[in-house]
């Protein structure tokens, strides 16, 4: 074992996770702790950022703990991962003013209005699709409705910049996080302030931005390392958004095609130089290297519905998984996955799903499968968008790389490979946004360049699942009906344009 580790923290949608790794990149200690998401009226997703430092006091306890158990040393620093989005407002010293907003709350739906009212050169600026739970929304529907905390308010964090504070006492925002606020000029690289102006908001809420993820960000209180049980004063990173760090953690290179599948799923791809595809509802943001782009496209619906499904149907994951197995049948119903509105390509939070040609001839399998093969469908509609299929002669990738807890069961990640049509390589690596962050907290030590990371460190893919090319055929005519269905669903009142 390396005598030098460092820690790597992941502050999740629902549950904080921590990951030890040495400077060689391996995972020596991981642990989570979870935490609730509350939504009191219908499109509010919210969190108290005491609960999350509550879990990640006790992840980072547990990790830490096992590492020296284990005759590991002490981390000497510490990388930060979170989840995208959102919005933590607080008091000059961080202390949060109320509940976070999160991603997945829709309530600023009204707000994209006056976004829609920009000039046409600030649009492209921000050079992402509009969508309610991004931090520019959400601060305006604060504005509005909550006056007296909007005034009360010093600064407007994502969620991984409120806890970097908790640990060092300094405000900061950076690049990955902030080009994914719609208050950000990607092309840029800085806060657009004319946009910030025309919403009417308060350029002077927005943190000084870092010039890059993994650059430090401060030092340990000895108020925060006597809870974590850690040495006060060891260096903080920046930190990048969880997708950013995951994609440093697993090792994705130009020409890679990621797919990660969890609560939602992402596609995505780094650039070497910023893309806009805002049109076809594809997310361009920093990636966690210094210079580094990426374009993702995402689905609100895995997991999430999945889950749905199996909970509706009291089934277990491993009897929706086994469905998988048995083949598909031109009768079967489509399952539309789209519970709780969709990003790419639709960018409609009013979106809803549905189980459509239902028979007599169906049964329980039939269900659990099409939901499967649903989801499998909104994954490869993230996909086409990413890589253009609407504009011929664009390269598709020879080969998907594949990671995430949520593919795991071989008959899965064989409907996607599939339904995608290309072979899944599976990325060998737990945790990859905790180990990512773990990694910036060694790069803004000084313990590794980005030549090392991206090279000798990343992690080994192998072969998951070959599509069959009969079954390829047979989804292709099915997805067809599946984005029918969708089309008929948003002209029909449950999803608007």
């Amino acid at each position: 074992m390396n005598a030098i580790s460092t820690l790597g923290l992941d502050l999740g949608t629902s549950s904080a996770k921590a990951v030890v790794t040495d400077t060689g990149g391996r995972v020596l200690a991981q642990a989570s702790a979870g935490y609730a998401v509350s939504s009191a009226k219908a499109g509010y997703a919210e969190s108290d950022p005491g609960d999350w430092w509550s879990a990640v006091r006790a992840c980072a306890c547990e990790a830490v703990q096992a590492t020296v158990r284990a005759g590991g040393a002490r981390p000497a620093a510490i990388g930060l991962s979170g989840q995208m989005h959102g919005l933590v407002l607080t008091s000059a010293d961080g202390e949060a003013l109320r509940p976070a907003l999160l991603w997945a709350d829709s309530r600023a739906t009204g707000a994209l209005a006056a976004y829609r009212r920009l000039e046409p050169a600030a649009l492209a600026r921000l050079a992402n699709p509009l969508a309610p739970g991004m931090t520019g929304p959400l601060l305006m529907w604060v504005a509005e409705h909550e006056p007296g905390t909007y005034r009360d308010a010093r600064w407007a964090l994502a969620p991984k910049d409120w806890l970097r504070a908790r640990l060092t006492g300094e405000i900061h925002a950076e690049p990955s996080d902030a080009s994914a606020s719609l208050l950000y000029d990607v092309p840029g690289d800085r806060w657009d302030l004319d946009v910030v102006g025309a919403l009417g908001l308060d350029a002077a809420l927005l943190a000084p931005v870092l010039p890059s993820a993994g650059a430090p960000a401060g030092h340990l209180t000895a108020a925060a390392a006597a809870e974590l049980g850690m040495p006060a004063g060891i260096p903080v990173a920046a930190g990048a958004g969880d997708t950013a760090a995951a994609a440093l953690g697993s090792g994705i290179g130009l020409g890679d095609v990621q797919l990660t599948v969890g609560t939602g799923a992402q596609v995505l791809r780094l650039l070497a130089a910023p893309a806009s595809r805002a049109d076809a509802g594809v997310n361009l943001y920093r990636s966690a290297t210094p210079d580094g782009w990426y374009q993702m496209g995402a689905t609100l619906s895995a997991g999430l519905s999945l889950n749905w499904v199996r909970e509706v149907m009291n089934a277990s994951w491993a009897e929706l998984y086994a469905s998988a197995g048995r083949p598909g049948r031109p009768h079967d119903p489509i399952f539309v996955p789209h519970l709780s509105g969709e990003r790419t390509p639709y960018c409609d939070p009013a979106l809803r799903g549905s189980w459509t040609a239902l028979s007599l001839a169906d049964d329980r399998t039939s269900l659990l499968r099409g939901a499967l093969e649903g989801t499998a469908f909104a994954i490869r509609d993230a996909l086409d968008a990413l890589l253009g299929e609407d504009r011929p002669g664009e390269d598709r990738p020879a080969r998907l790389r594949l990671a995430g807890g949520g593919t795991l069961a071989a008959g899965w990640r064989q409907l996607l490979a599939d339904v995608l049509g290309l072979p899944l390589y599976a990325v060998d690596v737990p945790a990859a946004s905790g180990r990512g962050a773990a990694l910036l907290g060694a790069h803004a030590a000084g313990l590794l360049s980005f030549d090392d990371i991206a090279g000798p460190l990343a992690p080994s893919a192998g072969l998951a699942a070959e599509p069959d090319p009969a079954m390829t055929a047979f989804h292709a005519e099915r997805h067809a009906r599946f984005r029918h269905i969708v089309s008929a669903l948003r002209l029909t009142g449950e999803g608007a344009a």
